[in-house]
């Protein structure tokens, strides 16, 4: 019974452990989010997106990024206000698995809105999903093909 017991500790510890990585530690382990873990460092949004949530994070893959001029890409990363209108835009409240979007506005930690579409296949704006429901302990990312920028 004694062992029992320990066993079933060390499964739900090692279980809450695989859980609880939030936001941004599940963007590192991802592999394919780092220039935008940059750009949330930069911006100084890692505290908030390690905090509660629930989020929802369309989130531009390394390949996104490398879509804009390194010179635009740099000034922006240098410039802290506009980083983080960007990154915001990025951002819905709540936590929005695939099986639940629909299409229409929804609107951003920033306050514009985004305008998704469902009918051929998600998009968001201008920007494919083109992967679903990566699941942190305080939302949930979806990665885009292209860096969102805000009107």
């Amino acid at each position: 019974m004694k062992k029992t017991l320990i066993a079933l500790a060390l499964t739900a510890g090692a279980t809450f452990g695989a859980m609880a990585q939030d936001i941004v530690d599940t963007a590192v382990k991802a592999g394919n989010f780092k220039t935008l873990v940059t750009a949330v460092q930069a911006a100084g949004l890692v505290d908030t997106l390690k905090g509660p949530g629930p989020f929802t994070v369309f989130a531009p893959t390394d390949e996104a990024f490398a879509k804009i001029p390194k010179a635009t890409l740099d000034g922006l990363l240098a410039d802290k206000a506009a980083l983080t209108k960007v990154l915001t835009y990025h951002v819905v409240p709540g936590k929005v698995m695939a099986k639940d979007v629909k299409a229409g506005k929804v609107k951003t930690v920033q306050g514009q809105e985004l305008t998704v579409s469902t009918s051929m296949g998600v998009t968001v704006d201008q920007s494919k999903v083109i992967a679903t429901d990566v699941a942190a302990s305080n939302g949930v990312i979806h990665a885009i093909d292209t860096v969102l920028m805000p009107k």
